[in-house]
């Protein structure tokens, strides 16, 4: 039922009477008559009787135009609530990613937005690139930022609207016989212990099969998820090990680990990913969800 002959409804209730609704309305007495009757044709009853002073609406007119009232209230209310989102003054983006991703990507884009739109919230999963495009195919998260390629079944419902080229660099204890180098050879690696990214991560393929390449198997003696646990363990000596170039700023004052001069460069060929953020190709971002998206990706430098 369109709205326009329940404001008529409302508007001819309130008056008593129709010449003086149609003057208020700003429309023609007939347009009202017309609208009165269509309406009273599809209910199958009468709304308004005619009295000598104007119209008096009958009982089933009362009870149609408090359920009227109702709806148009409902209406604007949906409206505004509609008009909030548009405006980013609320929303909820849902997001997720990998380690890298949520330790050093994502915070300052989640920052920056907030500053800007404090009323937008926001729910963040950290897992894996295959179970982050796995949510965001049924619906459970707006975005991710995953490792290429996307292997999971109905990846191709899936649009990547950015990218970010990532390095992934060894890391060492102090006094490692690595220590001050720039780089480092597979070769260098043979009977090193290994702080690991956990099997079966995006991640964690990449530095196997590169190493795999060159005639290497790592001697991987634990498996973690953090960045921040790898570095720890590294720290303390229990293995060298590989983090993002994101989390490894070109200065730091830590003197633990050769993160101080950015990480190791594998000499036999980069360790090179890309990471896409991706949404699902069918669905349109909601305005918090778009906004965020563009904050991110001019903060990673991504761009298709």
């Amino acid at each position: 039922m369109e709205l326009t002959p329940l404001r008529y409804l409302i508007a001819i209730a309130e008056a008593g009477h129709m010449t003086r609704a149609a003057e208020v309305l700003g429309v023609g007495q007939p347009a009202l008559s017309a609208a009165v009757r269509k309406l009273e044709e599809e209910l199958g009853v009468a709304l308004f009787d005619r009295t000598g002073r104007g119209v008096e609406l009958t009982e089933a007119g009362r009870v149609f135009v408090e359920h009227a009232r109702g709806s148009l209230r409902e209406v604007e209310d949906g409206r505004r609530a509609v008009r909030a989102l548009a405006g980013l003054e609320t929303g909820t983006i849902r997001v997720g990613g990998g380690a890298t991703a949520m330790g050093y990507l994502l915070p300052p884009a989640v920052k920056a937005v907030r500053g800007e739109h404090p009323g937008l919230r926001f729910y963040v999963r950290e897992a894996g690139s295959d179970a982050i495009a796995g949510a965001i195919l049924t619906g459970e998260l707006d975005l991710g930022l995953v490792t290429l390629p996307v292997t999971h079944v109905g990846k191709d419902e899936l649009m990547t609207v950015g990218t970010v080229a990532d390095e992934l660099r060894l890391i060492v204890a102090r006094g490692h016989r690595l220590e001050g180098r720039k780089s480092f050879r597979w070769s260098d690696l043979a009977g090193e212990a290994v702080i690991g990214f956990e099997a079966g991560s995006a991640v964690r393929g990449v530095i196997d099969e590169a190493a795999g390449s060159h005639g290497v198997t790592l001697d991987v003696v634990m498996e973690v998820r953090a960045i921040q646990s790898i570095v720890q363990m590294v720290r303390a000596g229990i293995g060298v090990g590989f983090v993002s170039r994101f989390a490894l700023p070109p200065h730091s004052d830590d003197a633990d680990t050769s993160k101080a001069g950015g990480g190791l460069s594998c000499r036999d060929g980069k360790l090179r990913r890309t990471l896409a953020v991706v949404r699902r190709r069918d669905r349109t971002p909601s305005p918090a969800a778009a906004a965020f998206e563009r904050v991110l990706l001019s903060g990673t430098g991504g761009g298709g």
